[in-house]
């Protein structure tokens, strides 16, 4: 095993040389190429005065150039900060300048409005990416043009900080989560074991990098000689034609990316017979929608668990082995989990009861960068990691998330769980996406609504989804209102941003009081 992440493309070009490594735009790059382009990115940044421990921020959407400066950074042995492209330019000024970095690397779209921290912050350099660069930044084809493509990396401390990434910070600041080469290592290296990622693989995926588990299914595929075909963004149908064209074995993905191509036109067109499985995380999916993605696609949908603090994958399946939909599957190699009480993280729960699940191994994060409140809070001085989420074991030992326990809604004294909703009125044949969130309510306290994207040509009422959910929930969970809207609100990555559902709320139509 690489105790450090900056081994490993000098490793896999020695190992698979001219094969082809990643397919991005057009553009092809060989493991050999994809090395040589880092190590030339790592005497620049060297030559620009970055050292072992400064921390370099990458801003932008996928792209070659994002790649090799990720492991550029990692050879240099500086930390790499990798921030969501959705973020704005104050959002990035925060980041950048709570985590103290040195240097900016962005595409020229994201990194023009950053002009002015440079100078303003601790910024020394503005590296951007595209062309026609302005003079006041460095220009990223210029800086690397005549550098060596040899690079000796320092020696690297397994121990030793390799990423700053941030949390989303849905509820206040964005908190850096602060991890290990260990960390990052373990978690690629035990992916890779549980889905059996090797060298046959033909990897497509719009995932984006900045993303932990973007990031972790990239350098699982580098890591065992895959060649991996990256799009820059999300699009149903150029990624059902990537997987015919490229006969891919594998797509990783978040539910919507899925619900998406199975309501494209061209999916009962296209041969997928290629991929032996598909992954898919980010987010629970509901079990009727997953099944409908391997009746399409005819190859088992494994479900991924993972979050910032681990470094990408908590849990998931073995790729061949025994799965089931609606479960997360067990802990990867090297990790614990248990649930315990939400009232009290002391008091763990046995089988079948709901808490909060807690993650131990070392994949966990050192901690949240210069915020010790925010570490103690969700770190245990023995190492187990608060998640957040709901979860209970099932009869099968494998692990089921409930939901998020800042997503639930209180209504009246009871509990509710807006993804038990979204997984019913997900399963009606006429809904393709659907998501549940909270709307103020003057007696109850909350009420739970739920935003439903129907298929094309469809036209259910609302009372023929009230009473779909009726003959399947409680009484006290069916949802007191129904929307249909166009789209739902996502992150960058494709999750459901249920925070953002009430945006599209209109109390003066409210169904039901």
């Amino acid at each position: 095993m690489q105790h450090s992440i900056a081994q490993l493309l000098a490793t896999s070009a020695e190992k698979y040389q001219h094969k082809i490594a990643l397919i991005i735009d057009g553009q092809q790059l060989s493991y050999l190429k994809l090395d040589a382009l880092a190590n030339q990115m790592a005497n620049s940044l060297v030559k620009i005065g970055v050292s072992p421990g400064d921390r370099v921020t990458l801003y932008g959407a996928n792209a070659w150039e994002w790649v090799i400066s990720y492991y550029a950074v990692l050879k240099v042995g500086a930390v790499v900060n990798p921030i969501n492209v959705m973020l704005t330019p104050e959002e990035v000024a925060f980041v950048v300048e709570d985590c103290g970095a040195k240097v900016i690397i962005a595409s020229k779209e994201k990194g023009l409005p950053l002009m002015g921290l440079k100078g303003q912050s601790s910024i020394d350099k503005l590296i951007l990416y595209g062309t026609d660069i302005p003079a006041e930044a460095t220009a990223f084809d210029q800086l690397i043009k005549e550098a060596s493509e040899v690079f000796i990396s320092p020696i690297i401390d397994k121990e030793s900080l390799s990423t700053i990434c941030y949390t989303s910070g849905t509820t206040g600041k964005p908190k850096g989560a602060m991890l290990s080469h260990k960390a990052v290592t373990t978690n690629i290296l035990m992916t890779a074991l549980m889905h059996g990622r090797c060298e046959q693989d033909i990897l497509v995926t719009a995932l984006p990098c900045p993303h932990v588990y973007g990031n972790v299914v990239m350098s699982a595929c580098f890591q065992n000689g895959g060649t991996l075909v990256l799009h820059s963004v999300f699009d149903p149908e150029e990624i059902l034609e990537s997987i015919e064209k490229y006969q891919a074995t594998v797509f990783d993905g978040v539910p919507t990316m899925y619900m998406y191509m199975l309501v494209s036109p061209s999916l009962s067109q296209r041969n997928l017979s290629s991929l032996r499985f598909c992954s898919v995380g980010g987010q629970t999916m509901p079990p009727a929608k997953m099944a409908l993605v391997e009746d399409n696609f005819n190859c088992p949908l494994i479900e991924v668990w993972g979050m910032t603090e681990l470094a990408g994958l908590g849990t998931t399946f073995i790729w061949n082995g025994d799965y089931r939909h609606g479960s997360i599957g067990l802990p990867i190699p090297y990790t614990q989990a248990k649930i315990v009480s939400t009232e009290n993280s002391d008091t763990e729960l046995p089988s079948g009861e709901a808490g909060e699940l807690l993650i131990k191994g070392p994949t966990v994060m050192q901690g949240y960068f210069g915020n010790e409140v925010g570490t103690k809070e969700v770190l245990s001085k023995d190492g187990w990691l608060r998640t957040g989420d709901v979860a209970r074991f099932d009869e099968n030992g494998f692990i089921v998330i409930v939901d998020r326990i800042k997503d639930m809604i209180l209504t009246a004294g009871f509990n509710i769980y807006p993804a038990e909703l979204e997984h019913v009125l997900a399963s009606h044949p006429d809904v393709a996406m659907v998501a549940v969130g909270p709307i103020p309510d003057e007696m109850k306290g909350e009420l739970a609504k739920a935003y439903v994207v129907l298929k094309q040509d469809a036209s259910p009422s609302v009372a023929e989804l009230l009473s779909f959910c009726r003959e399947r929930l409680a009484a006290y969970k069916i949802p007191r209102d129904i929307q249909f809207i166009d789209d739902l609100p996502k992150t960058s990555t494709g999750k459901i941003m249920r925070r953002e559902l009430i945006n599209f709320h209109d109390a003066s139509k409210l169904i039901i009081k």
